[in-house]
């Protein structure tokens, strides 16, 4: 399965006879709950998934949003109607960072029938597009969670990285840069990090094509001959980054970038490691 959908094709698939499973994860940094939006409204038969609730397990030494336990991962997803084998739409308010959380979380868990919505909810409403405000009571899915359909990397791994890859870091320019540091513990980023922004991965609300996105990353500094890996505040936004690289084609889906779940949340809590500043 491709890795985005398009409106039109999201809105054909609702009306055929085997609607994929939608998955409304609005969300925002220091709140108020994405709950709220979708009450008011969200795409029809949509199910909603909190990103700081059911996507994580709660934050502690493995970050502000570690990966969540799969056991309760796979007893969320079933509640929300997943099925083994079946398709699944995710999206957010617009620019995918979080519903590629999603993305990422289904191809970890061994289902890689998942799509984010190009544009999420917002391109849906700007095109008038049906919105219900109904909570729905999906049918029980069957999906079995089997961790390990994606490689993650764990801090000492994400240090040493750089030796012989490129790291990347998702969060905006002036975080990566030490500038300021609004939610975890110091500024700065990863020795040897370079910044990949995920508000670069789109414009005007939708994906960047994948030629425009394999330009982006070059100008960045990946290189075809290095591996890439992805990071960011705290392991949701690097998501994006792992889905951009494969829509640009510098990575595939037999072999993605891997992730570094705690992210800059977990390397920033541990004194003893260091911190960079400056571009």
């Amino acid at each position: 399965m491709h890795p985005l959908i398009s409106t039109e094709a999201l809105a054909a698939a609702l009306d055929g006879a085997e609607p994929p499973a939608v998955l409304d994860v609005r969300w925002r940094l220091g709140g108020p709950s994405g709950r709220q939006d979708y009450e008011v409204g969200h795409v029809p038969g949509a199910a909603y998934l909190d990103l700081d609730t059911d996507l994580s397990s709660p934050p502690g030494a493995g970050g502000r949003h570690p990966l969540p336990d799969p056991a309760a991962l796979q007893a969320v997803l079933r509640a929300a109607g997943v099925r083994e084998g079946h398709p699944v739409v995710a999206y957010d308010a617009g620019d995918g960072s979080v519903a590629a959380r999603v993305w990422w979380l289904l191809r970890w868990a061994g289902h890689p029938e998942v799509a984010v919505l190009d544009g999420g909810f917002a391109a849906w409403a700007a095109e008038g597009r049906p919105v219900d405000a109904d909570t729905p009571a999906p049918t029980l899915g069957d999906i079995v969670v089997r961790p390990g359909g994606m490689p993650v990397l764990n801090a000492d791994e994400a240090a040493a990285f750089t030796d012989d890859g490129t790291l990347l870091d998702a969060r905006a320019p002036e975080r990566y840069r030490g500038e300021t540091e609004p939610v975890d513990p110091r500024a700065g980023h990863i020795p040897g990090a370079l910044n990949a922004p995920t508000s670069g991965h789109t414009a005007n609300g939708r994906w960047l094509a994948g030629q425009a996105l394999a330009e982006r990353f070059q100008a960045i500094g990946v290189s075809p001959d290095r591996p890439v890996a992805a990071y960011c505040g705290s392991g949701v936004t690097a998501s994006s980054v792992v889905m951009a690289l494969e829509l640009a084609g510098i990575t595939t889906p037999d072999a993605p970038a891997p992730l570094y779940a705690g992210s800059w949340s977990q390397w920033s809590s541990d004194p003893s490691r260091p911190a960079a500043t400056g571009p």
